[in-house]
């Protein structure tokens, strides 16, 4: 996830020098498929023990998300496509809501069992065409990775991000609008948050700069001379 945020805090210097336009604009922060899966692959996957891979292949406007799981001695592999609907990313809240936009695929899946292979198919049967309920989404809610709620998937971070100062930190720098969905890449629709930026060091009368969001050694010493007045925040 520092990856992430590094990639934020980049692209926060890149707007800082197109100081016009600083707070008005919005802006875009791309982040490349690969960046995103890695970010899952650390703070979901690995915290998931019944979860071998979750990644997911971005298109326009939509993405394929694909699960394996190795769960009671059936161990199979499961896709579904989603489309983002919602996103808050905050220093108080982050999280994604999807839309399921397709019913799940099996993509392949193998048994410690005969009898495990007819109740696995049997079940998918029976959530899918009686009980009108997509498994993939139910699977993913009781090993609580997601929320569903109104028919709609929530993808929580808030447990994975709370605890950590630097990442708090570098969403106090920018307001999230929302974000879309392009080939390859998941891109963040973002207004940077000045007073966020901005710190003063009242011995020197300065304002301090905080571009990088990871550390001191970052941070570059505004003069005084240039020093906003409160109602330039507003």
């Amino acid at each position: 996830m520092q990856r992430v945020f590094k990639k934020i805090a980049q692209n926060i210097r890149g707007f800082y020098h197109k100081a016009e336009d600083l707070i008005e604009e919005e802006r875009e922060l791309p982040l490349s498929q690969n960046l995103l899966n890695a970010t899952i692959q650390k703070y979901v996957t690995d915290n998931v023990e019944a979860l071998k891979d979750l990644h997911a292949d971005i298109y326009d406007d939509w993405c394929r998300l694909y699960a394996t799981l190795d769960y009671k001695g059936i161990y199979t592999t499961l896709s579904v496509d989603l489309r983002l609907v919602q996103m808050q990313l905050d220093k108080d809240i982050q999280q994604l809501v999807f839309e399921q936009i397709s019913e799940t695929q099996v993509i392949s899946a193998s048994f410690s069992s005969a009898f495990k292979k007819i109740a696995f198919n049997i079940a998918v049967y029976v959530f899918q065409r009686i009980l009108h309920k997509d498994p993939l989404g139910l699977i993913l809610e009781k090993l609580d990775v997601i929320e569903i709620k109104h028919d709609l998937l929530y993808l929580g971070l808030n447990k994975y991000l709370e605890k950590s100062d630097k990442v708090i930190r570098t969403l106090n720098k920018i307001h999230v609008n929302h974000a879309i969905l392009r080939e390859g890449q998941f891109v963040l629709k973002a207004n940077l948050n000045l007073p966020g930026i901005f710190r003063r060091d009242p011995q020197r009368n300065t304002l301090i700069l905080d571009l990088d969001g990871d550390d001191d050694d970052g941070l570059q010493e505004i003069d005084s001379a240039i020093d906003p007045k409160p109602s330039d925040f507003k």
